[in-house]
């Protein structure tokens, strides 16, 4: 069976095709995306009416990959794939937040997207299509949406803006952001970036618009081949009542303004805004109050919003009494807890984080499994979000995708400034507990980090500070403020929510959401130079705390130390069984980590003990060391016959010790001399050119008897 094909170009000669009406069709919406050998399955299915009193979209997005698609095998014992992993929750997390704000407001129906990855192309990533093939199933479908939307990746490679790279090509990008986008507006940006300039993301966003139009163009063009899709259905998912909101507005409007107007704290000014409400409840007749509960709860909200940004925008105040561009008071302290690796509090207002870190060796390298992705990370980030930090009470359940998300982007944050190779021999596990949350938690756990990295002792490139920049914006009358350092109601209430990370030299990582639309180029601008300038003050601060790494690591955390030997020896390093690896680390008390990278075996020895690593340096070369005519060595006799005695000489190799070679006098015996166990220093004094065996001497080290005097 055939379906409806669309295929387009994406720009640069490769080209993207979405076909409906061949898989899922029972779905209100399916296409199929294919770039190369990569293909998505995505599904869109709507309710037809909405729960009872839901005031919000009801939306969920799903991304999984199946093993399947890349030819290979879940991991696990089930061999079945299970919850999602991190890799899928953010691209799910990616595609929500792009799709989300351009629903109806009054359309309230549950929503599923599916994303399914069927078809991997090593070299061509899925995360770069999915917003495109859920907008597509969108756009196929009869479910109302303000769109199309799609996502792209850009990467700059030499100097050079790429769209939806090569796998093999972003690990040489200097910036790689993630970026949604309708024909007209931005609606989300994520990435990472190596100390770019806040002008250079600007740039590479106005790039990756300008191919997300070619996407749009082409969703516009298959949705107008498709019956289903014209026109889009009909619903009606909210009662009004016009009166009620009049009254409720006149009502509570001037209060509102009149909170907005006074500084105060997070809890009392919310207590004082659910006040107001319900004095006007006390207003009406209980049966209306009771019947019109819900309806008086979203109109309540309106006018609070309202009113609240008008304050802003008006008298250029914040809720707290700040300035625009002001930053809340920030204390930091480092080495809070005396028994971990690294530790610091970062506090900025109503935000606290306490951040750790811990120093560990190879063997504690995460490894990913995915469909798509297989590799280990020596730098971890967990971010950990429980419901006290907001005085709530709350189901602690598994990692929620909020946190998965937020822990992310501060990962995204730090990992340009981990040093490598060398000068980093270990795995690094930071972890961030926000104790108190009010405005971004995200950006206090990149501070924190930080600040625990440099008091773990880890030599990071630069510090690193974050900041979330809020907007607020009145399409009506060009009227706009961009606010520093957002409260939590000032995101709630707020046009966007964007999140900038960099050092004194450039940004490293960004998350943007955008809830408006039509905002100018400018406006990002002045946002981008206003968190500049914000981020400087904070990482001011924060240098008051520690500036500089620690000179050394602290007394109990784990020392290693790498060696670096041929390949060809591995082998001898860990013995038959890793019988001679095991009795080092036993002998020794050291942990012996080895692994082959290229022509050599790379080797972490990990001790709290210089000695034991000592001991274990010795015995590595012992094993690695070629024999050498004419060298003396401290050898163990090993076994004895009757022509003489096999003495070790080095780990796994032996030399014969000719009874002849043993002392100067003759030996009838060997045993009169020597027993098996006893150390004795011996000469190498030949080594048999076809076998390879070697000829031991004891006598030669021995002084010549004095001749008989008769």
């Amino acid at each position: 069976m055939q379906g409806i094909v669309k295929t387009f170009d994406i720009g640069d000669g490769r080209s993207i095709s979405i076909e409906t009406g061949r898989l899922a069709k029972q779905a209100d919406g399916a296409v199929v995306v294919k770039m190369g050998d990569t293909m998505l399955l995505a599904t869109v299915v709507a309710r037809k009416e909405a729960g009872e009193n839901v005031d919000f979209m009801p939306l969920s997005v799903e991304y999984r990959e199946k093993y399947a698609a890349a030819g290979r095998f879940p991991g696990g014992f089930f061999k079945r794939e299970a919850r999602p992993s991190d890799y899928e929750i953010l691209i799910a997390r990616l595609v929500d937040r792009a799709l989300r704000p351009l629903f109806p407001d009054d359309f309230h129906a549950e929503t599923q997207v599916i994303i399914t990855l069927i078809s991997a192309d090593e070299n061509i990533l899925p995360d770069a299509l999915a917003g495109l093939a859920a907008s597509a199933a969108l756009a196929v479908s009869d479910i109302p949406f303000n769109g199309p939307i799609s996502e792209v990746r850009v990467a700059r490679i030499d100097g050079k803006f790429v769209v939806n790279p090569h796998t093999k090509d972003i690990p040489l990008a200097d910036l790689d952001i993630m970026v949604a986008a309708s024909m007209d507006n931005i609606m989300m940006v994520e990435g990472e970036m190596k100390e770019v300039s806040e002008a250079d993301m600007i740039e590479a966003i106005k790039f990756a618009h300008e191919h997300i139009k070619i996407q749009c163009r082409a969703q516009l063009e298959l949705a107008a081949m498709v019956e289903k899709a014209n026109p889009k259905r009909t619903y009606c998912h909210e009662t009004n009542d016009a009166e009620l909101k009049e009254r409720l507005h006149a009502f509570a409007y001037q209060r509102i303004v009149d909170i907005a107007s006074n500084p105060t704290a997070k809890h009392e000014r919310s207590d004082a805004f659910a006040a107001i409400k319900e004095e006007f409840i006390a207003t009406l007749d209980p049966e209306e109050a009771k019947e019109k509960e819900f309806m008086i709860s979203r109109y309540y909200h309106d006018v609070e919003k309202e009113a609240v940004r008008n304050v802003i925008l008006d008298k250029r105040q914040r809720l707290d009494g700040r300035k625009l561009d002001q930053i809340r008071p920030i204390w930091c302290e480092v080495d809070y807890l005396p028994a971990v690796h690294g530790s610091a509090i970062f506090t900025r207002g109503e935000t606290q984080s306490l951040t750790t870190v811990t120093l560990g060796t190879k063997l504690d390298e995460q490894v990913i499994d995915g469909a798509v992705i297989e590799e280990k990370i020596n730098f971890i980030l967990h971010y950990n979000f429980p419901p006290f930090s907001t005085g709530e009470v709350k189901r602690i359940m598994g990692t929620s995708r909020r946190e998965i998300g937020h822990g992310n982007l501060a990962l995204r944050a730090l990992t340009p400034m981990i040093p490598n190779g060398e000068e980093n021999p270990y795995t690094i596990r930071v972890v961030s507990d926000i104790l108190e949350s009010n405005g971004s938690s995200s950006m206090a756990t990149v501070c924190a980090g930080t600040m625990a990295l440099m008091d773990a002792g880890v030599k990071i490139r630069k510090p690193v500070s974050g900041i979330a920049m809020g907007l607020i914006s009145d399409t009506k009358t060009s009227r706009f403020a961009v606010l520093s350092d957002i409260l939590g109601d000032e995101d709630h209430l707020g046009d966007m929510d964007f999140k900038v990370t960099g050092t004194v030299d450039g940004i490293t990582a960004c998350q943007m959401d955008i809830k408006v639309d039509g905002m100018p180029y400018e406006v990002l601008a002045q946002a981008l130079e206003q968190a500049k300038a914000g981020r400087l003050h904070i990482l001011g601060e924060m240098m008051k705390a520690i500036s500089t790494p620690r000179e050394d690591y602290k007394p109990h955390v784990p020392r290693i130390v790498k060696m670096t030997i041929p390949k060809e020896f591995i082998g001898a390093v860990i013995g038959p069984g890793g019988k001679v690896i095991q009795e080092m680390q036993r002998e020794t008390g050291s942990t012996i980590v080895i692994e082959e990278v290229g022509d050599f075996g790379i080797i972490d020895i990990v001790s709290n003990n210089k000695e034991s690593i000592e001991a274990v340096k010795d015995k590595i070369k012992r094993i690695v060391a070629i024999p050498e005519i004419g060298t003396v060595y401290h050898g163990v006799v090993k076994n004895i016959t009757t022509f003489g005695a096999f003495v070790e000489v080095l780990p796994g190799k032996d030399g014969l010790l000719h009874i002849s070679e043993i002392e100067h006098r003759r030996l009838d015996k060997v045993e009169s001399a020597l027993k098996v166990g006893d150390e004795i220093d011996v000469k190498l004094i030949d080594i048999d050119s076809k076998t390879g065996k070697l000829k031991l001497s004891r006598k030669v080290l021995l002084p010549k008897p004095e001749p008989d005097q008769k």
